[in-house]
């Protein structure tokens, strides 16, 4: 039987603000990087920045219940005019913060 992933707590915020700025800046190189730069990708960012924010100042530390949030917060946005999903964004902000930890992301490890 496998063993269960363990979650992944992130230390207590000091600046929302801040890590909110991180993440817009560090998901919109990402989304521009991984297919072609487009405008919809801000938005994008900026969305997923402002649901972090928020969940961090309401006090959530849990990777995986941030990540929800944003999925299920993304699933209101518009994705007509982008490559991304809801799915992939919210991926690609727990792939950012687990690098910004240095957590290796491979295989669970």
């Amino acid at each position: 039987m496998s063993e269960p992933i363990q979650p992944v707590t992130l230390p207590p915020v000091q600046d929302p603000q801040q890590e909110a700025q991180w993440l817009e800046v560090s998901l919109h190189q990402w989304l521009d990087q991984e297919f072609i730069p487009e405008v919809v990708n801000q938005e994008i960012a900026q969305q997923a920045a402002r649901v972090y924010c928020r969940q961090r100042m309401e006090g959530e530390n849990d990777l995986g219940a941030l990540v929800i949030a944003i999925l299920t917060e993304m699933q209101g946005f518009d994705f007509s005019k982008s490559f991304f999903s809801e799915f992939a964004v919210a991926n690609a902000v727990s792939d950012l913060i687990l690098r910004s930890l240095g957590v290796d992301r491979c295989c669970g490890q």
